[in-house]
């Protein structure tokens, strides 16, 4: 028998039916297997979680059955209050399926702490930009007779002497005694 008349044959030709009704079918199975497990056409809403603490969020999230997944804690925010909910992804108005994990970031309860790095007989030129870039604030500046005209000869923090290594918070105000340029 050849190719040509294995082809043409009923026989074949039945079985090339069979196959394709076969997979019709399988497709067609797969397909509404796949709408009801995959809730197709359910969706739920990311409500609106910032500013808003941990305990609420989650309460929030349990209700629009989503599931809550801490990302990490942030820079500090003054604009929001301690351990709220600064950002969220994805963000609030999304529609996703239920049990969708909902990434936030928390506020932490504060700045982060910076070692005060090593200012001493530095110039003013050199120490107000090592302080800014660590994030502290340049506070007062005071005068001292000292031969060195705008050399650091103390740092100063609410007050209180401080020195190489202390850990402030952040943002911290740190003013200096400089040296005027003339001799004692």
């Amino acid at each position: 028998m050849s190719i040509i008349k294995f082809i043409v044959s009923k026989t074949f030709l039945k079985q090339i039916l069979l196959a394709v009704v076969a997979v019709i079918v399988l497709c067609f199975i797969m397909l509404k297997w796949l709408n009801v497990s995959t809730n197709h056409g359910k969706f739920e809403t990311v409500p609106d979680l910032t500013g808003k603490s941990i305990e609420v969020a989650e309460l929030e999230l349990k209700t629009n059955k989503l599931v809550m997944q801490i990302q990490d804690s942030a820079n500090y925010n003054p604009d929001y209050p301690k351990f709220s909910v600064i950002e969220q992804e994805p963000i609030a108005g999304t529609k996703v399926k239920e049990n969708r994990k909902i990434y936030i970031t928390l506020n932490p309860s504060g700045y982060r702490k910076v070692k005060v790095p090593n200012l001493l007989e530095s110039t003013l030129r050199q120490a107000r930009p090592t302080l800014e870039a660590l994030g502290f604030k340049v506070g007062k500046l005071s005068y001292e007779d000292n031969i060195g005209k705008d050399i650091v000869l103390k740092m100063q923090h609410k007050g209180r002497l401080i020195q190489e290594g202390d850990l402030l918070p952040k943002t911290s105000v740190i003013d200096l005694v400089l040296g005027n340029g003339v001799r004692p």
